[in-house]
């Protein structure tokens, strides 16, 4: 074994060897059985609501995470327990929007977050919003349970791997016929006259956030204004032509770098914005950890400034920049940022309280991404089938439907034998051509832990998961779980009293007959 494996896989070489012994899957199978029949369903109202959004995680890239996680550990990774595995409550949310059979991050992100299924390329509006087209938008404004939370008292944030202006997050807070009105000067003259405003300024105005993670330094500063950061890449200028500089209307904490973020005292600060960078974050295999805090440092930050409030927290943290890996081909970057985003569900968990936070994890769309051959156990996620294809010449085990991967060259595709396929830059071959992968219309999963976990099962249209977290917290309208356990808590005590009352009661009955037999027992002797 030794000559043929690296020592570190020689733990993974033993599972295997026990594998082959029937009793270590009936003995799996029957704790995991056990684990399930112990289950008690939490029927408490969130306190608060911990939601993770996955940009572009389907299925295949959850699977291909799980093992690229556990290949990271020098393990063999199919049997690698992610953090989202250990949910105990999973359904399926059916993705198309009222326009596309396949749907955008705008459209799914309306779904879930307002509770309403609208078009592609739109924000925050109803379906009867046209793409573009401001006047539309006018009266068709939906809300979001981030504003019914803020509503409801309890403190609110936004973490992002993105540009916070970006469609995920920008749902959360605005109103957009357009999810491409980054700034005004990404608006048209028209909008602007028909009285639209861009997402950034919508950022400051429509809801009291309090903690706002993420990028997109540029849309918040007037035009020509130096990045602090890149002060000679004209790019990465500010763009706004309103000459408004709101991170300085924010007027209240600031931070653009790791070291000013990681000064910030948690325990003094109520409110925090932090734009590390001009446009998104770098992915995570490329960001400067002197520079850029990670995904978990900036969910750990925002959920210990959000949970002093007494009330309660609302908190979105978008692992964004996934699918922006899977539209540039580039399965090495996705399923990083996959196995990043699974770290910062973990500090979560270990943050929050179960009794009282529910927890979501689910994703938007899917993207054209296939795991497919038939790779050996163990083998790299990112290398390739052992089997090769009629043409003879080999395939990686991850591939694209559609995307900038194609490459045919008179009628033949690249013979990759002495390529490597597991570095971060390497494109995956796509089926067909386009300058971008586009999503894909499957089903995404749906994970949920905590105070009414359960009501996160079955096949679900999308939309209905806003109902379901606003009903467990009581945030926005309806309001009968608190109710119910209101109700209930009367009830208890009630009951509680009425039985005390009954127990003082046949307790002065039992003194009664005591003092009646004394006197007859004297009466006797008398």
């Amino acid at each position: 074994i030794q000559g043929s494996l690296s020592p570190l896989m020689l733990p993974s070489v033993f599972n295997l060897l026990s594998e082959e012994n029937p009793e270590f899957w009936r003995s799996q199978a029957q704790k995991t059985l056990q684990s399930v029949l112990d289950r008690k369903l939490n029927t408490n109202v969130a306190k608060n609501i911990l939601f993770f959004l996955g940009d572009g995680m389907g299925i295949t890239t959850y699977t291909a995470a799980r093992i690229l996680k556990g290949q990271l550990q020098n393990q063999t990774g199919e049997e690698t327990v992610m953090t989202m595995d250990t949910f105990p409550n999973v359904g399926l949310a059916k993705t198309y929007s009222v326009d596309f059979q396949i749907p955008d991050s705008a459209a799914t992100a309306t779904a879930y977050l307002c509770g309403v299924k609208t078009n592609l390329n739109v924000i925050g509006v109803s379906a009867a919003a046209r793409n573009g087209v401001c006047k539309s938008q006018k009266g068709n404004e939906v809300t979001s349970i981030l504003k019914w939370a803020k509503d409801a008292g309890k403190s609110v944030g936004i973490v992002t791997t993105t540009r916070v202006q970006h469609a995920t997050p920008a749902t959360s807070y605005a109103h957009s016929a357009s999810r491409k009105w980054y700034s005004d000067a990404d608006m048209p003259d028209a909008a602007k006259r028909d009285g639209c405003t861009d997402i950034a300024s919508q950022l400051l105005k429509n809801t009291d956030i309090d903690v706002i993670i993420g990028g997109g330094r540029k849309y918040m500063t007037p035009k020509g204004t130096k990045d602090p950061e890149y002060p000679r890449d004209y790019s990465s200028r500010g763009k706004r032509k309103d000459g408004r500089n709101l991170i300085n209307e924010w007027q209240t904490h600031y931070v653009w770098n790791k070291t000013d973020f990681d000064a910030v005292d948690p325990e003094t600060t109520d409110y925090l914005m932090a734009l590390f960078e001009p446009g998104d974050l770098r992915f995570e295999a490329e960001r400067d950890p002197n520079m850029d805090p990670s995904i978990v440092e900036t969910t750990e930050k925002a959920i210990r400034i959000l949970q002093k409030n007494p009330k309660g927290f609302f908190l979105l943290v978008e692992g964004g920049r996934i699918d922006q890996a899977h539209h540039a081909g580039r399965a090495f970057m996705a399923l990083h940022e996959t196995v990043a985003f699974d770290y910062a569900i973990a500090k979560g968990l270990e943050l929050t309280k179960e009794q009282e936070t529910l927890t979501i994890v689910m994703a938007d769309h899917s993207h054209p991404v296939t795991f497919n051959g038939y790779p050996f156990r163990g083998q790299s996620i990112l290398g390739k089938s052992p089997l090769w294809a009629t043409d003879m010449l080999p395939y990686t085990t991850l591939m694209y439907g559609n995307g900038p991967g194609h490459k045919i060259t008179n009628g033949k595709r690249p013979d990759i034998r002495n390529v490597n396929t597991k570095t971060k830059d390497y494109v995956q071959l796509s089926a067909v051509p386009t300058e971008s992968a586009t999503h894909s219309g499957e089903d995404v999963a749906v994970l949920a832990r905590g105070p009414m976990g359960h009501l996160f099962q079955g096949v679900q249209e999308q939309n209905y998961i806003a109902h379901a977290m606003a009903y467990a917290a009581c945030v926005g309208a309806d309001q009968r779980h608190c109710q119910g356990q209101t109700e209930a808590s009367v009830l208890h005590s009630t009951f509680t009293n009425d039985r005390n009352a009954a127990g003082v009661a046949r307790g002065s009955v039992a003194l009664l007959g005591s003092l009646l037999s004394v006197l007859l027992a004297l009466a006797v002797l008398v």
